[in-house]
């Protein structure tokens, strides 16, 4: 199989439920991915930029596995990004990245019926994608998809049918990501 990279965008997987069971199942299912977990690889204000940019080199297969936060990543993967894929790096006439596949993977509070065009957001979780699909772009990446979950959290941590239900989902959400990775 080929390398497959994680960078989980949790800003705290100490808090997570969903994002915490989608790592934890997919790394169940490819016990061979590396799952980088920004939340605590961010240091001193600061991420190892040079450890980032060779676990990106050696991967073909990466995965940004975020909580959907203001319709785009969560604040420290944004960092992240603006950090990480620097200019020669990840675009520009000298770029590295070129051929890697891209998935975008990822979880929003806010049930389904709100992304809907009659929803409250008036729009689908699709069009949100063009921004990823223009990293993907840029970077010269294969984009080869974006999986996401709708509704799985703001979850009370007391209520154990709620956070169960919602670990079912995860594990769906990990099965669904590790198949689009198999299939790559």
């Amino acid at each position: 199989m080929k390398n497959v990279l994680i960078v989980s965008g949790h800003p705290d997987l100490t808090t997570s439920i969903a994002n915490q069971v989608i790592l934890d199942e997919t790394a169940k299912l490819l016990p061979n991915a590396e799952i980088r977990k920004l939340d605590q690889l961010f240091k001193n204000g600061t991420f190892d930029i040079a450890a980032e940019q060779a676990a990106i080199l050696n991967a073909d297969i990466i995965v940004f596995q975020f909580p959907f936060s203001w319709f785009s990543f969560s604040g420290v993967m944004k960092l992240w990004l603006d950090e990480v894929f620097e200019h020669g790096f990840a675009h520009g006439s000298t770029a590295k990245l070129a051929g890697k596949k891209l998935i975008i993977s990822t979880t929003t509070g806010a049930p389904s019926v709100l992304y809907q065009k009659d929803g409250f957001f008036e729009h689908t979780m699709e069009e949100f994608a063009p921004q990823f699909e223009m990293i993907a772009k840029l970077c010269n990446f294969d984009y080869t998809g974006f999986i996401y979950t709708n509704g799985i959290g703001y979850t009370s941590r007391e209520n154990q049918e709620k956070i169960d239900a919602q670990k079912q989902e995860a594990k769906k959400h990990a099965e669904r990501l590790v198949t689009l990775i198999k299939r790559l």
